[in-house]
């Protein structure tokens, strides 16, 4: 399979080239020249899958050409040594738990995924690979710890200072090893753009060979589709499609969803849900797009205030408002309404959702009062609430217990070089680092 920029389409590449590389050329995003649809007999035997088979169906489309077939099936053992559960949280809701893997946030799908795929590519290229990577928080720790070790790549995690929790933050700058930590003095667009202008910088490409690990490296989105097919195939009414409510920011995650419908997922809805960075759920009310700043929210994951998978969906779409309209839904909670659901949900059911979580179970809860929708019901709990454990515990008003596996990470001593906001000190800070 070849995939194409969403810039110019004529642009095209293969895998190893789309992930090597991360951005286009000409500063587009990568897509897939085809959308393969999945066979009626593979959903008719889905409930019979675990997710490692799902994924071995879903994803070997797009790697069959660059990648031989037992070392995909490799790949795809080492990325899902963990699972996705469906739990029911209230009557005709679930949460799809994205929380299990090292890190505890639904981007150790993608970044596994991806680790272990550049790895492959890597090695068949004599040059070291840079990894710049954006992060409002879970992406840095999901990226940092899929990498950690592995020969011939090294990671540059950009971060807004003082925007991620302490324990997002201390997952990936305790590390050390081929993994830095620059503490960028802005938001997290600041960081995307610094990223995204790094790329574009023909002495930088000339001297480094760089790429990327956030969303907009299509070796992120594939492997993101796998949970929408097991929600599917785990979900409570056989007989109903399903609706999902995605807690959005940078919108890699919406869009690995889209992919899985247009590859025969019967899913009704998708559902929008964002904090008050709403540029997006605006979009869908006005009909245009007006990016701005981000504003820092208790979601801070989703403080994006202009996504970069946004491209991808006006190039699923064609541009067609209309056309996203009748299959996404779009509402923005404010940080009152994020900490009132979640102790409300405490007290009455006793489940405990994350900040992000919460956001993707109001926007669940307004689309089914609005639409009346009788399909499975899922919201995404994109990660453990004790990744949050301040803001969780001031919003229950008791203490919540830290796993085990993320008391590890406290332990550690930050290590991060503060970086300026301003492309060409950021850029003399990162070749003194390189």
């Amino acid at each position: 399979m070849k995939f194409y920029s969403t810039n110019n389409k004529k642009l095209v590449t293969t895998l190893r080239e789309a992930v090597l590389q991360g951005l286009a050329s000409d500063n587009g995003l990568y897509m897939p020249e085809q959308i393969p649809v999945l066979p009626k007999e593979f959903f008719e035997s889905i409930h019979e899958l675990d997710i490692k088979q799902i994924a071995l169906a879903v994803a070997r489309p797009f790697t069959e050409a660059d990648v031989p077939e037992e070392d995909f099936h490799r790949i795809v053992e080492r990325t899902l040594q963990f699972d996705a559960p469906l739990v029911p949280v209230t009557e005709g809701i679930s949460a799809l738990e994205l929380f299990h893997g090292p890190t505890m946030a639904f981007k150790d799908f993608g970044a596994r995924f991806m680790s272990q795929l550049l790895g492959y590519f890597s090695s068949q290229i004599n040059r070291e690979i840079v990894i710049l990577v954006a992060t409002s928080g879970d992406t840095g720790s999901a990226v940092a710890n899929g990498f950690l070790g592995v020969d011939g790549i090294r990671v540059m995690v950009l971060y807004p200072s003082g925007k991620v929790s302490e324990i997002q933050e201390k997952q990936f700058t305790t590390l050390g090893r081929n993994i830095t930590a620059l503490e960028i003095d802005g938001t997290f667009d600041d960081c995307q753009r610094l990223v995204k202008t790094a790329f574009l910088d023909q002495e930088l490409r000339d001297k480094y060979f760089l790429t990327s690990a956030n969303s907009i490296n299509i070796a992120r989105l594939i492997p993101q589709s796998f949970y929408y097919f097991s929600a599917y195939a785990r979900r409570p009414r056989r007989d109903k499609d399903v609706v999902f409510s995605v807690p959005s920011g940078n919108f890699g995650n919406l869009t690995a969803g889209l992919f899985a419908k247009r590859m025969g997922l019967p899913v009704s809805k998708f559902v929008a849900s964002t904090n008050v960075n709403d540029v997006v759920p605006e979009y869908l009310q006005r009909g245009v797009l007006t990016p701005r700043p981000s504003i820092h929210t208790l979601s801070n994951a989703m403080d994006v205030g202009n996504p970069s998978n946004f491209a991808r969906m006006m190039d699923l779409y064609q541009n067609d408002v209309n056309a996203v309209r009748a299959e996404i839904a779009g509402y923005s909670f404010t940080d009152s309404e994020t900490t009132d659901i979640m102790r409300k949900m405490s007290d009455e059911t006793g489940y405990v959702l994350d900040p992000h979580g919460a956001v993707g179970y109001l926007g669940l809860k307004k689309y089914l009062e609005e639409s009346g929708s009788d399909s499975n019901a899922i919201f995404l709990a994109t990660a453990h609430p004790a990744k949050f454990k301040d803001v969780v515990e001031r919003a229950l008003g008791k203490e919540i217990p830290l796993p085990d596996t993320l008391a590890e990470f406290v332990k550690g001593v930050k290590k991060s070089v503060p970086v300026s906001k301003e492309y060409e000190e950021f850029k003399t800070s990162l070749k003194q680092l390189l």
